[in-house]
């Protein structure tokens, strides 16, 4: 159920790195893949990325993102846990330099999910199950028509979800 743009069932962690739309319409889903560090999964280094309390000195890669201000809609952790950052009705800073269909700026009609992961491992089936729960509920309110990954929309400068992400594992009620 969603209320107010926040999905009841998630954990609510806001993030001050969003935006107001240019208008209301939300008609894609991008899939993503976090993990920080890279490779490594099962630690809260990822929220505290979104929400800018990321301790860039807790590990060397970190100084690489520390000029970063990002976010997403939602993370699906590896146990399942969903955890939302920004409203839907907000643009999340997800997608960077992307278009879709002809239209830039994906951030400004899409809702983004991140998956912890990484594009060469496989995805936990718990999160496969979060995630058509959530795109469920995302279609019954609002005019998704598209499912698309992160490398759809900005081919050549991502390559997320990767090849670990299993398309056919989205129930086909939700695409």
């Amino acid at each position: 159920m969603i209320s107010n743009h926040l999905l009841a069932s998630a954990t609510q962690s806001p993030s001050i790195n969003h935006n107001d739309r240019p208008n209301d319409e939300i008609s894609l889903v991008v899939i993503h893949n976090i993990s920080l560090p890279p490779g490594e999964f099962n630690n809260h280094y990822i929220e505290q990325f979104f929400t800018n309390q990321l301790d860039f000195g807790a590990h060397p890669y970190f100084k690489t993102i520390q000029d970063l201000q990002v976010s997403a809609h939602l993370l699906i952790k590896r146990d399942g846990l969903i955890i939302q950052f920004v409203p839907f009705n907000k643009r999340a800073w997800h997608a960077g330099k992307s278009s879709f269909n002809g239209r830039n700026n994906c951030n400004d009609f899409s809702i983004g999910i991140e998956l912890e992961g990484s594009d060469n491992l496989a995805y936990e089936t718990v999160q496969y199950q979060s995630l058509n729960k959530v795109l469920k509920i995302l279609k019954s309110n609002y005019p998704i028509k598209d499912i698309v990954g992160h490398s759809d929309i900005a081919p050549g400068r991502k390559t997320d979800p990767g090849q670990g992400f299993e398309w056919r594992k989205i129930n086909e009620t939700t695409q």
